[in-house]
């Protein structure tokens, strides 16, 4: 990935340790998971995932904290709480899909059923993938670090590639 390296020494500024510290371990996801399949209950939380009451209070506490997910007492019963994905929480869901694409190639083996399809034309998705400025799919030997300030910008317009850099250098 060429001659320039991230630093791997600087935790502070990289979003992978930070992302990592919000979502922890395997019940974060799964309760994650639960969550973009509509589960908004502690009890139902409980039973569709079947977690132990006190770890399950831990990653919903952890996750509505990191400002993944808002609690709010439910509309109809103001005594019970309802857990909603927020939209840092919903921005999460491409990293999510990649997982579980991940894991059905390396671990399972197999697609998952249900397939996740696109909602109008009722097709599967396409593998997760990094794409460049002109929606080229890129893979590692693709890629190489630059210091923002030496990127130039290819277009005329320097807003995109000023909201890209911004994008990438808050990862």
């Amino acid at each position: 990935m060429g001659e320039l390296r991230e630093s791997l020494q600087q935790l502070a500024k990289c979003g992978l340790p930070m992302a990592l510290e919000a979502m922890g371990e395997r019940w974060s996801f799964m309760i994650l998971r639960a969550a973009f399949n509509g589960v908004r209950h502690f009890e139902e939380f409980l039973s569709e995932i079947s977690i132990a009451r006190n770890i399950l209070a831990n990653r919903l506490t952890r996750l509505t904290e990191s400002g993944i997910l808002h609690r709010t007492p439910c509309p109809d019963d103001r005594r019970k709480v309802e857990y909603r994905l927020t939209e840092k929480g919903l921005d999460l869901l491409p990293t999510m899909i990649a997982l579980r694409q991940w894991g059905e190639k390396w671990g399972t083996g197999a697609l998952s059923n249900p397939v996740l399809v696109d909602d109008r034309d009722r097709q599967p998705i396409l593998p997760v993938t990094i794409r460049s400025h002109d929606e080229r799919v890129l893979g590692y030997m693709d890629l190489c670090w630059m210091n923002a300030a030496d990127i130039t910008p290819i277009s005329a317009d320097t807003h995109d590639i000023d909201d890209r850099v911004r994008k990438l250098s808050a990862i």
